[in-house]
């Protein structure tokens, strides 16, 4: 029968060696998943590029065609040009509040009060938008010839 002090030896000995091998793995999984995070960038960079190129050339030839010639299938291709990424910014919605209010009037919108000249809306009333403008001009009927 093993003493106490040959038992605690044994389980420090085995401990270490898992220790050193949990150690190798983590560091190891660690360099490949820089590794992979590397490529996957390149990667995206020529999906980019190659959406870019798909799109630029669109007027000279279209996507059946090139797949015919470069025999990469047409869906890849279609990926690629659907996934591009567009340069023109998003525009943001109007919120409801001040903000609009005072983007109406910067546009020339003036409310339909006329005693008093350019007053700007109360908390309480807003500029009409070009929504309204639209849905009032819908409302009006058209004249039958």
């Amino acid at each position: 029968m093993p003493t106490t002090e040959e038992i605690q030896r044994r389980v420090e000995e085995a401990d270490a060696a898992r220790g050193a091998k949990r150690s190798a793995t983590a560091a190891r999984v660690g360099d490949l998943a820089k590794r992979r995070a590397a490529v996957a960038e390149q990667l995206a960079g020529i999906d980019r590029e190659l959406g870019d190129v798909i799109a630029e050339s669109s007027d000279v030839i279209e996507i059946d065609e090139l797949a015919r010639f470069t025999d990469v299938p047409a869906a890849d291709l279609t990926q690629w040009l659907n996934s591009r990424k567009t340069t023109r910014p998003k525009r943001k919605r109007a919120t409801t509040g001040t903000s609009t209010a005072k983007s109406d009037v910067r546009q020339g919108v003036t409310t339909t009060d006329t005693s008093s000249t350019s007053q700007l809306p109360t908390s309480t009333e807003r500029a009409p938008s070009q929504a309204d403008a639209l849905q009032a001009s819908a409302r009006v009927p058209a004249e039958v010839a």
